[in-house]
């Protein structure tokens, strides 16, 4: 077990630690692909699991908190350069520095946690098109989700929403800075929303540095390999956040705790997410979440 965490946490390659833990670098790679596999069969479905309606009212408590009622987190992308990509896959995942890249979509909250994520897309692809192939909202779509509603100026929202650079389009599931603000309202959104967005990009900063091996450019030829390589650190890095949260955090999550009259923004306790839904319902939702003219009202 330590050669494999030696292995992902601090070295990047097998053949880096092999003198250091006296392990052939076969050995040790064949003991970092069991250890992946463990810790995704006994520690996956805790720590890649999907939002529940307490972790969502938490969310929306401190982002209401922190001036963005009915936002639950930030969403991004980071490239993991492939560095053994086969040579008949190169010019699909390489973009303009020639590097080939394999593409990942995270959620993170305020904690560091992350909630969602989307790995595999070829490095070709930018953040829209990574979007396109998603399944950041199929829960919703699928009637699988919680039921999040929360009022802003007067007007109540029944979908939740994640801050995004401007790349994303303007959906109402998606918050974008102002480009170029003008007047003073204008700026301080726009410092806000900046601000607070940087949790997924602190998200990515901390999983790199926690785990070299995703730091640095992936050595094994199977895609499979390395996406489980991945998820294995991700849910080692939620792991890590969940034990460490209340040191380094400056919320009070017990202390935002308001009656639920007060709140702006709540979960629906008596929604079902059992409902069987159709099509029909399916593109209902894909056409809210969607939608263009709610952002801009």
């Amino acid at each position: 077990m330590y050669s494999c965490y030696s292995c992902i946490g601090i070295w990047h390659w097998a053949d880096a630690v092999d003198e250091y833990l006296r392990l052939d670098s076969t050995t040790t790679r064949s003991c970092l692909e069991n250890f992946v596999e463990g810790i995704i069969n006994f520690f996956g479905d805790e720590y890649l699991r999907r939002s529940t309606a307490a972790d969502l009212q938490r969310l929306l408590d401190i982002g209401e908190h922190r001036g963005f009622s009915g936002m639950i987190g930030s969403i991004d992308c980071v490239h993991w350069e492939w560095k053994n990509c086969p040579t008949a896959w190169k010019d699909q995942y390489s973009r303009g520095l020639g590097k080939s890249t394999i593409v990942l979509e995270v959620v993170a909250s305020y904690d560091l946690w992350i909630w969602h994520t989307f790995f595999g897309p070829r490095g070709t692809l930018n953040d829209i098109n990574v979007l396109d192939r998603s399944p950041v909202f199929d829960d919703i779509i699928n009637g699988q989700a919680p039921q999040v509603t929360f009022s802003v100026n007067g007007r109540e929202y029944r979908i939740a929403y994640y801050l995004t650079d401007s790349i994303y389009p303007k959906w109402a599931t998606f918050i974008q800075s102002i480009p170029i603000p003008q007047g003073p309202k204008a700026v301080l959104f726009a410092q806000h929303q900046e601000a607070v967005r940087k949790d997924v990009e602190r998200a990515f900063g901390v999983l790199q540095t926690r785990f070299d091996i995703v730091k640095n450019p992936a050595f094994f030829w199977d895609k499979v390999k390395i996406w489980k390589i991945m998820r294995a650190c991700i849910i080692l890095h939620n792991l890590i956040v969940e034990d460490e949260r209340d040191r380094y955090t400056q919320y009070d999550v017990s202390e935002l705790q308001q009656p639920e009259d007060n709140r702006s923004s709540h979960v629906d306790p008596t929604y079902s997410t059992d409902i069987p839904t159709n099509i029909a319902n399916q593109m209902g939702v894909r056409t809210k979440i969607r939608d263009k003219k709610c952002i801009n009202n």
